[in-house]
């Protein structure tokens, strides 16, 4: 189900509120992106705190050009498959999907989990290929493309523990710390707390979460880096029902797990059309030649 929209003062807050068109546009496909089931005009307009014609240009705009779709006439507006399309094109364009899959696939079928590789795009990682090992059974699997929260995903501790401390809790800062009533019931809220599994895991070499991103859920992860820089690039993580993928089980598959992430930096190294980035820009896996 979606989750209930905050309540928003009826004042406008020039702060708080998008302005000129492109950030506003940008603004609804972000908010319709969370709502799998849709908003209606009126709670995309009130939400974003623009006003109801100007959300009205905007999503016309946006189903003309089929990236958003209203349900029947006064309906909600959801979002359609069309962004999808672009970043998994972009993705195959790439090459890191043709290099990773073999390596995530086989990960998949060792530990017979669901294994996700995440990647860094400026200060977020963002889920961009997935194998299923689970055949039957319980079996998580949750949707690609999605940005993951810092403070209490295997992936983002993997990534955080590679950093200066100071460093990564800005980063965690910046997005907002996991609340426990949002994600898992061991969700680390606090600075004291996500520390000491930055420490565990830098020590360890790898992320170990218990029921830290969604109840009754467990995960590790393993950095990902540029063989060039040795900057981390992106995570790989194993996840998968905490009545089988247990702790225990978890530290089991350590080898395998940061094996995996060896491969896939040399994947990522040899991939195509990433082969170009400069060793200069640092702060996205896919930022190419000439990007900020």
């Amino acid at each position: 189900m979606d989750k209930k929209l905050p309540q928003t003062p009826v004042e406008s807050d020039a702060e708080a509120s998008p302005s000129g068109l492109l950030e506003r546009t940008l603004a609804v496909l972000e908010l319709l992106a969370v709502h799998a089931h849709g908003l209606p005009l009126y709670e995309v307009a009130d939400h974003l705190r623009i006003p109801r014609s100007a959300t009205h240009r905007i999503l016309n705009s946006l189903v003309e050009h089929g990236y958003v779709r209203q349900e029947r006439q006064l309906g909600a507006y959801l979002l359609t498959a069309k962004l999808t399309s672009l970043a998994f094109t972009f993705l195959a364009a790439s090459g890191i999907t043709d290099f990773a899959q073999p390596i995530l696939d086989r990960l998949a079928h060792q530990s017979g989990e669901l294994v996700r590789l995440a990647m860094i795009d400026g200060r977020e990682l963002i889920w961009v290929a997935k194998s299923q090992g689970s055949p039957f059974g319980l079996r998580y699997d949750p949707d690609m493309g999605q940005v993951g929260r810092l403070s209490c995903s295997a992936s983002g501790h993997a990534w955080l523990s590679c950093l200066p401390e100071e460093e990564a809790i800005a980063l965690v800062e910046t997005q907002g710390y996991g609340a426990r009533r949002d994600f898992g019931p061991r969700a680390p809220e606090t600075r004291t707390a996500l520390l000491k599994y930055l420490r565990v895991a830098r020590k360890r070499g790898f992320a170990v979460t218990v029921q830290t991103y969604t109840p009754w859920m467990n995960a590790c992860a393993a950095p990902v880096r540029s063989i060039a820089t040795g900057e981390v690039t992106g995570t790989v993580v194993i996840a998968g029902p905490n009545v089988r993928l247990t702790e225990a089980r978890m530290l089991e598959l350590g080898s395998l797990l940061m094996e995996a992430a060896r491969e896939l930096s040399m994947a990522v190294s040899a991939s195509p059309g990433l082969s170009a980035r400069r060793e200069s820009d640092r702060s996205s896996f896919f930022a190419g030649p000439g990007e900020a």
